[in-house]
């Protein structure tokens, strides 16, 4: 039997058992057996494509962003709307066959765009060229879901479903669960919650014990659920935020244009008509998390033509990695005029957090 099999046996058997107390541990391990086949699906066997074409990309500029959608749904135009690169656009279906790279320019930094096939139904299962679509997607800071507003709801629900199958787990945190394999003293398990909704010690036991784990240390700080210990076990899941993107809203009505606006993560736009690409640029920007910090020689004033591009919650030591990799190392303060400091200018050292704006002039030994 083969994996396919296995996984639409392990399907079947899910969909026929009651969800109750009694089910819950035979459930808990179905879902192990489940996450465990979809991994090993997703193992690449044999490498297929030409020579310079296909879908490694290498990852540059400050951040990447990927369009992920269903075919014909308007990605490239997008692409081509807010990049000045041109990727291949026609009204019928697979116009784009491999990855097509751009990039956004916003105020100094360059975020790289990837314009992705589109998927399928069954990608998740390796379906139309799903498992390198799934692979460079997992390589991304931001996912933007591009669906067709004309289009059935489904649409982001089948996406989402075949993203999750491979292991990306769309606007979620990580599960707060120290997880750590040992080399001996058996499993140990803790927990800092007062009780746990959805799994107890003895389902967390059948489940390590069903990926051959028999020696790790397990602290469990919030009431998570299978799936998420799960998701810790294997370890190789990536948690990715989303914004979804409604395209063609020139072809609704009002009624459900303010229904879609008004879901979270969402931003409604219209390639045809240019409505609202501005406003889906500053929303990239916004959740990739990224702070512009610009530098200033002794006795000059400060550059304010070239950014340093840096993500949320960097200290000094990072600005310092971002001009040179030794840097660091001759670090002796730093001056800091801007929202971070107490005062302008403010002496630092290297664990002081930088904000967006602050103008930084280092002084080495």
């Amino acid at each position: 039997m083969g994996i396919l099999e296995k996984i639409k046996d392990i399907e079947e058997e899910m969909a026929r058992t009651q969800k109750n107390k009694a089910t819950e541990y035979h459930l808990g391990l179905l879902k192990a057996k489940l996450a465990k086949y979809r991994a090993q699906l997703l193992e690449p066997t044999t490498k297929s494509s030409k020579p310079g074409e296909g879908f490694d990309v290498l990852k540059s500029g400050d951040a990447r962003v990927v369009f992920i959608g269903f075919p014909s749904v308007g990605k490239s135009t997008l692409l081509s709307k807010i990049t000045e690169t041109k990727s291949e656009v026609a009204s019928y279906e697979f116009t784009t066959l491999t990855a097509i790279p751009g990039v956004i320019n916003y105020h100094g930094a360059e975020i790289q765009a990837l314009d992705l096939p589109g998927i399928i139904q069954g990608a998740s299962q390796g379906k139309g060229r799903g498992r390198q679509v799934v692979a460079v997607a997992k390589t991304a800071d931001v996912i933007l879901m591009v669906l067709d507003a004309t289009k059935s709801r489904e649409q982001k629900a089948q996406l989402t479903a075949e993203l999750e199958a491979v292991g990306i787990r769309l606007n979620r945190p990580k599960p707060d669960i120290v997880f750590k394999i040992k080399k001996g003293g058996g499993i140990t398990f803790n927990t800092t919650c007062k009780s746990l909704t959805y799994m107890d010690e003895k389902m967390v036991m059948n489940i390590l014990r069903d990926y051959k784990i028999h020696n790790a240390d397990v602290m469990i700080r919030e009431d998570c659920t299978v799936d998420d210990f799960i998701d810790v076990i294997i370890g190789t899941r990536k948690y990715v935020k989303c914004l979804y993107v409604y395209n063609k809203i020139d072809g609704i009505s009002m009624e459900e244009l303010e229904r879609l606006a008004r879901e979270p993560h969402t931003v409604v736009i219209s390639c045809e008509m240019n409505l609202n690409l501005e406003y889906l640029v500053d929303r990239i920007w916004e959740e990739l998390g990224l702070l512009r910090v610009y530098t200033k020689r002794k006795g000059k004033a400060p550059d304010f033509s070239d950014a340093l591009i840096v993500r949320e919650a960097s200290s000094i030591e990072n600005v310092c990695h971002s001009i040179h990799r030794t840097l660091a190392e001759h670090f002796r303060y730093a001056l800091v005029w801007g929202a971070s400091a107490k005062h302008s200018p403010q002496r630092v050292g290297l664990t002081h957090m930088v904000a967006e704006g602050d103008v930084v002039s280092i002084v080495t030994k």
